[in-house]
């Protein structure tokens, strides 16, 4: 475990860098502590509520922050499993008698479990050529490509499984054989089933295939994005809104390289911006889907799953996002990414 001031954050802190801190202690919650101080609580749901009201990732996270933590004196540290339970909160600070946070009590570490008791199918989206990783794809499909010792698909499989899901169903074109022939000799506890596309229909239009063979919400995901998340918080999150589709995106900062000129009229310098940062939000490919997108579906249609919740959202159709930090996306969609997803995977636990 991190130690304490991993947990203590600064009113000033940025929603960005927040969302990073978040992702390093492996923990949902951190504290506002000027000086060591308790003034606010915020939470991965405080950040995810934050951003969908327009915040910005660049704004202090007291614009986002409680400002009415739940605490305890240290003294009273035999109680705080009771109202761990009570309040159904993930961890409680243990103050000083000057208002200082001198422990944490997890929720977690007293047996509240984290994961397990998911059981909704799992689509995978897994037979595209994979051109954007050529060589590798001249040899294996994508979903077979290697992360260290398993395959990529085998890992988003793991993922999901970790929370209870145990129903995968892998929509597959290129070397389908190659796939299929790994996991019916892989030892599991979880049941993969395949379907077949014959012509490429795209993200979208594949899911045409599975009409009349599912009827409940599902998870539905690229087979080259890795996610760090709570799926059963993802799923409730669904619920919660009441979304045809939720898409899980992810919270990206990035530095232009080069100073950015903008022109106005007759050539003149309108304006000039050196290495500008922009911030947004990019879609990660998983999303969580209700089962009557699939009955809609067109069938033998070419498209994207973008422009599937494109024709909702025009309909006026409940579709949302539910933010996650840059940290916990990991995509190899391209060789340097690819790269990058082998040595985080590599790191020791901390």
């Amino acid at each position: 475990m991190p130690d304490l001031h991993a947990f203590l954050i600064e009113e000033t802190t940025t929603v960005r860098d927040t969302m990073q801190k978040l992702d390093e202690t492996g923990e949902r919650i951190l504290f506002v502590a000027p000086g060591g101080i308790l003034r606010a609580v915020v939470t991965d749901g405080d950040i995810r509520k934050f951003l969908l009201r327009g915040g910005a990732l660049g704004d202090p996270v007291q614009k986002a922050a409680n400002y009415r933590p739940i605490s305890l004196p240290v003294a009273e540290r035999g109680a705080a499993r009771e109202v761990l339970s009570a309040r159904g909160i993930d961890a409680l600070p243990l103050l000083g008698e000057d208002g200082r946070v001198v422990d944490i009590a997890f929720a977690r570490r007293r047996g509240v479990p984290a994961r397990g008791g998911l059981d909704l199918p799992v689509v995978m989206m897994a037979g595209g050529l994979g051109t954007r990783l050529y060589p590798y794809t001249k040899i294996l499909p994508k979903p077979l490509i290697p992360v260290g010792e398993q395959p990529i698909a085998e890992l988003i499989i793991d993922r999901f499984h970790t929370f209870g899901c145990k129903d995968f169903r892998l929509i597959v074109n290129y070397k389908k054989n190659m796939i299929k022939s790994y996991f019916s000799d892989l030892e599991k506890d979880y049941t993969v089933s395949f379907i077949d596309e014959e012509t490429f229909m795209g993200t979208g239009g594949g899911l045409c295939l599975l009409k009349g063979k599912v009827d409940r919400p599902f998870f539905f995901t690229n087979c080259d994005t890795l996610l760090d998340l709570d799926f059963a918080a993802l799923y409730e999150y669904h619920k919660r809104r009441r979304n045809v589709v939720t898409m899980v995106v992810a919270a990206k900062h990035y530095t232009v390289p080069y100073g950015v000129v903008e022109a106005g009229e007759d050539g003149a310098i309108k304006q000039m911006r050196e290495k500008p940062a922009l911030d947004f939000l990019t879609n990660t490919g998983v999303y969580v889907v209700e089962p009557r997108v699939v009955e809609e579906m067109p069938g033998g249609e070419k498209l994207g799953f973008p422009d599937v919740i494109e024709r909702y959202r025009q309909k006026g159709e409940r579709v949302g996002v539910y933010p996650i930090g840059e940290a916990g996306w990991m995509d190899m969609g391209q060789l340097e990414e690819l790269e990058k997803m082998r040595r985080r995977l590599a790191e020791p636990e901390p």
